[in-house]
């Protein structure tokens, strides 16, 4: 796993292997998250990446919010209760060299609660597939008042989500056995 794009291009990130599924970890893979990255800076939704606060749910190794990091966003928050997921978090922090502009919690993403700071203009949102969490997540977050008024949300699962309520379809794209879904939540 390395980082694709920006500044820290070519990075090699915490190796996780092919993944443990026990802890649910699942990497994206490289050209899922460059196709990612590619649909964000050229669908046409301005620049979502510079600048951005962005909120990564089910963060897994936190490749998405590193990838963001490298290009240009402000500030990234992890979220994530497995113990292996935030270990590895940690060690990508160090190898980034950003312990300043990122955010770590130990937190279920289904229960964010209040957010106590600036909400996020950038959602990624990658949960155990097939188990309906994102929807929970989603729901969880627009509780909490984590997002800003039309956020946009890029969530992985293994199949079309269901969308929650106020939440905006504006892409959908197949790679392989990921369906990447870009929401816009609510006004």
């Amino acid at each position: 796993m390395r980082i694709i794009g920006g500044t820290r291009r070519g990075l090699t990130l915490a190796e996780v292997g092919q993944g443990d599924m026990a802890a649910h970890l699942r990497p994206t893979t490289d050209r899922v998250r460059e196709s990612i990255f590619n649909l964000l800076v050229n669908g046409g939704y301005g620049d979502p990446i510079t600048g951005a606060r962005v909120l990564d749910l089910f963060a897994g190794t936190g490749a998405l919010g590193f990838e963001a990091l490298s290009r240009g966003a402000a500030r990234v928050t992890f979220i994530d209760d497995g113990v292996k997921a935030r270990a590895l978090i940690r060690q990508n922090i160090d190898k980034m060299r950003a312990m300043g502009v990122c955010d770590l919690y130990r937190r279920d993403a289904t229960r964010l609660g209040p957010n106590r700071g600036a909400p996020y203009g950038l959602v990624f949102l990658d949960p155990p597939y097939g188990q309906g969490l994102g929807e929970v997540a989603l729901a969880s977050a627009l509780a909490g008042d984590w997002l800003v008024p039309g956020a946009l949300v890029v969530w992985e699962d293994s199949g079309a989500p269901e969308l929650p309520a106020g939440f905006t379809q504006l892409d959908q794209r197949r790679y392989g056995d990921t369906v990447v879904t870009l929401l816009e939540a609510p006004q």
